[in-house]
């Protein structure tokens, strides 16, 4: 099974393991064989097994603003700073339109319309920062 060196006092000592049962070690040291009872047994460390509940309905996408609600609002997905707003109140816009630059970890972040609409409020200004799901602008 396996093979150690052990030098004890200047003297080497060759040291084979040939089997190993419950607490019964059967070694060869420097060619003679010896069978070593462990007071002990030695404890086996077990893998544990993951458990999980089946899953009984499929897992549907979280809808962050539904289409069915007559407003909707434009919430700031990470925390960072407003560096230009693309429209104003009263503008019409279309889905996917640019609506603001946020700057989060030196980097730019076009934020768009997820749906078509009038904005009724922009609760934001140039150079203000913001939290993560502050509500920036609004839709009807």
């Amino acid at each position: 099974m396996k093979n150690f060196t052990f030098n004890i006092n200047e003297n080497s000592y060759g040291v084979k393991i040939l089997s190993h049962e419950s607490n019964i070690i059967e070694l060869e040291v420097n060619g003679t064989s010896y069978s070593v009872k462990m007071k002990e047994e030695i404890k086996k460390v077990k893998t544990p097994t993951l458990v999980r509940k089946p899953v009984n309905s499929a897992i549907e996408p979280v809808k962050i603003n539904p289409s069915s609600s007559a407003k909707a609002k434009i919430t700031a997905p990470i925390p960072g700073v407003i560096l230009s707003l693309k429209v104003k109140v009263g503008d019409t816009i279309k889905e996917n339109d640019l609506l603001l630059v946020l700057e989060a970890m030196k980097m730019e972040n076009s934020i768009v319309s997820e749906k078509s609409g009038v904005v009724t409020a922009v609760n934001v200004a140039v150079g203000q920062q913001v939290l993560q799901g502050e509500v920036m602008i609004e839709l009807e």
